[in-house]
């Protein structure tokens, strides 16, 4: 049940672990990443209405400008935390088809959302986000909110 590793580690990697994305998605993605979302701007509503987190609490306040990029490598820092944390104790386990069957799931995780969700996806700032440039410049000639955010942040339209 615990995977190669004795109890108490087990215990402690799983809890730090479910403590990490306890944290990730209440606390640090939304102040590094959700934020700058337009679904984030939606009126009163207390919670998120979007594909990706619908549902979780608001917890800042939305922010129309695009993300810093302090807030892009926290982002990549917090995904790399969030797919690798287990892979150490994978190994130091002893299981390795985990280890492979969770390399191969990672790997279909980023490249489905390389290639189905980050095309589509409107938080443009996002450093995952693959929407073409002449898409996010109609978006934002069509929110003036918005437009006027990156362009103060140095964005410049075509």
């Amino acid at each position: 049940m615990s995977g190669g590793l004795n109890f108490p580690l087990f215990i402690i990697a799983l809890g730090g672990w479910i403590g990490y994305i306890i944290i990730f998605f209440i606390l640090w993605e939304p102040r590094i990443l959700c934020r700058h979302c337009p679904y984030y701007a939606e009126g009163d509503a207390k919670v998120v209405h979007c594909y990706a987190n619908e549902g979780f609490p608001k917890t800042v306040e939305y922010n129309p400008a695009p993300m810093s990029q302090s807030e892009k490598a926290q982002m990549i820092l917090a995904l790399l935390i969030f797919v690798g944390y287990p892979l150490p104790f994978l190994i130091i386990g002893g299981q390795f088809l985990l280890l492979a069957i969770s390399i191969i799931g990672i790997t279909t995780w980023f490249l489905v959302l390389q290639l189905k969700i980050c095309p589509d996806c409107v938080n443009f700032s996002c450093p995952l986000n693959r929407v073409p440039k002449d898409i996010i410049d109609e978006f934002l000639r069509r929110n003036p909110v918005m437009q006027a955010a990156w362009e103060k942040a140095g964005y410049e339209l075509s």
